[in-house]
């Protein structure tokens, strides 16, 4: 036994050193991990110094994989000099501001001509793992955000200044989220277009009897308003022939380019503006300034440059606290940008139908949309910002789509890819993944259907709102005519040879005429009102069915 005991003792001792060693091991190896991390907290805590000294604070680590992405991409292309493209998308990203800045936003976005890509700082399903999401655009200009407006007109908007000068169609969008610069970019252009056309008509003895004529409006809540007169309301309506005659629209003749400018600012100042849940003092209505080229001997329309500084645009996410105002103008705002891509689209397409009607601010425009001569620049503002990301997304998809061509081709796409699925379609995993995309597609018929209803909703409010208006106007300017009215019969009635039975009989009248105007415009107010609760119960439908992704 005792050499037994002997023996055990002797095979143990070796298996003592090895678990010495192997605690020594995995000590040291700790040791290691905590060097490093160490190390790594300190470069990421000199990095982060470094960033805020730079003026970049904000998620080190977001910062420095979008700055490794960078240096991995190819240099820029150069701007393709302008050419006589009948539709121009181009991309503008401005600088981040000192507010952003100071809530700790970034930076997240790369412009590369002619490519555009996106950011999107994400934390995988731990909570801890960061990654970016990248999603690229191509198109016909992006401009960086140091890049200036004079860059972005020369390539884009000038050639089209001479285009309209003979006899051409020129319109010029500014498209992008509120807060992204695009009202900045808008004005800016207009001034330099302003020097560009009296530069051209002042070199040119073609041009000697040329007159310039100016319009401003804007389109706010379905309405038109004039921008140069007072804000006085307008109405659009198509006569006889087809043309589009806004009433009442002031145009002012403008001599030289001081005049020009001088009404361009008036318009601009007279703007509707309110806050958002995005801005302080966000453009709420789509600004229009006509810019018309007429004959001075028989004010023929010659040419005409259109430059429209679109309202800006907001998720539905961001009206969850607006009231009732704030939303249906948000579904107007939707409504009017829907049918303005689907016209430029059928322009770019030289289609047969363009839905002009399908908005009052495309029905304004129809002539840049129908007429052969036509030519077309929209200008997409972006933020750079981490935070505006989703934001950024949507307006570059906006104008991705603006200029899609190949419907055809990727529906033949969609069909082969539906076929094949029904051919594999006995794999359970593929049944569930088809039952997946079925509850989606029904889940995104539910959320088209809202949609629509809330829009049509929308629609039948601002037009009981003007027949309501026009209502209550007409009684006060009756009720005014049935006081005066009164007034002469208590005169009459207290002179001499007055007649009761008369004085009696005319007021009876005019009170059963008060009567009925009364219960007139109360009717037209309770219809009106059910709307309202409509249009609130249509509003909860549409929140209720938008997922977030």
């Amino acid at each position: 036994m005792k050499g037994v005991n002997k023996g055990l003792k002797v095979d143990n001792q070796p298996k003592k050193v090895s678990t010495l060693s192997e605690i020594q091991r995995l000590q040291r190896e700790r040791d290691e991990r905590r060097r490093l991390m160490n190390e790594a907290k300190q470069e990421r805590n000199i990095e982060e110094q470094k960033n805020r000294e730079n003026g970049t604070p904000g998620d080190v680590d977001f910062q420095r994989m979008i700055r490794q992405y960078r240096e991995n991409l190819s240099k820029e292309q150069a701007h393709l000099p302008p050419d006589d493209m009948k539709i121009c998308i181009c991309v503008r990203k401005r600088p981040i501001s000192n507010k952003e800045i100071k809530k700790f936003d970034y930076d997240s976005v790369t412009c590369l001509n002619p490519t555009v890509v996106v950011h999107d700082c994400k934390f995988k399903v731990d909570g801890i793992s960061k990654y970016l999401e990248n999603t690229s655009f191509e198109m016909d200009h992006t401009f960086h955000e140091d890049s200036t407006t004079d860059d972005i007109y020369y390539y884009t908007v000038k050639p089209l200044v001479p285009f309209a000068l003979k006899g051409g169609r020129a319109t010029v969008f500014a498209y992008g989220q509120t807060g992204s610069g695009k009202t900045y970019t808008m004005q800016g252009i207009q001034t330099l277009l302003a020097e560009d056309l009296f530069q051209l008509l002042s070199e040119s003895s073609y041009h000697e009897n040329t007159q310039v004529v100016v319009s401003y409006f804007e389109i706010y809540g379905g309405r038109c308003q004039d921008l140069l007169n007072n804000r006085e309301r307008l109405n659009v309506r198509e006569d006889g022939n087809g043309e589009v005659v806004v009433s009442e629209l002031l145009e002012l003749s403008a001599n030289n380019l001081d005049e020009l400018q001088s009404i361009i600012t008036t318009g601009n100042r007279n703007r509707t503006t309110h806050a958002t849940e995005s801005n302080d003092e966000s453009s709420r209505s789509h600004a229009i300034c006509l810019i018309l080229l007429r004959d001075g001997n028989t004010s023929k329309l010659l040419g005409k440059i259109s430059l429209i500084d679109l309202a800006g645009s907001e998720r539905g996410a961001d009206t969850k606290s607006h009231n009732r105002q704030r939303r249906m103008e948000g579904a107007e705002i939707n409504k009017s940008l829907l049918a303005l891509k689907e016209c430029i689209r059928a322009l770019d397409g030289n289609s047969q139908h363009v839905p002009y009607r399908a908005s009052k601010l495309t029905l304004v425009l129809k002539d840049s949309f129908t007429r052969s001569q036509a030519k077309t620049v929209m200008i997409a503002t972006v933020s750079p910002a981490a935070s505006s990301a989703d934001h950024t997304l949507n307006t570059l998809r906006y104008a991705d789509r603006v200029k899609e061509r190949t419907v055809g081709g990727q529906a033949a796409k969609n069909a082969l890819v539906n076929n094949n699925n029904q051919v594999i379609d006995k794999s359970p995993i593929n049944k569930i993944n088809a039952d997946k995309e079925k509850n989606n597609q029904l889940h995104q018929i539910e959320e088209e259907e809202a949609i629509d209803e809330f829009h049509r909703t929308v629609q039948d409010i601002f037009e009981q709102e003007e027949e309501l208006l026009n209502l209550h106007m007409n009684i006060i300017q009756e009720n005014a005519e049935l006081l005066t009215e009164e007034g002469r019969l208590l005169q009459q009635i207290q002179s001499e040879d007055s007649d009761i039975d008369n004085y009696a009989m005319r007021l009876d009248s005019i009170l059963q005429r008060k009567e009925e105007l009364i219960l007139l415009l109360k009717n037209k107010l309770v219809n009106f009102r059910k709307s309202l609760v409509k249009e609130e119960i249509s509003s909860k439908r549409v929140a209720g069915n938008v997922r977030v992704y």
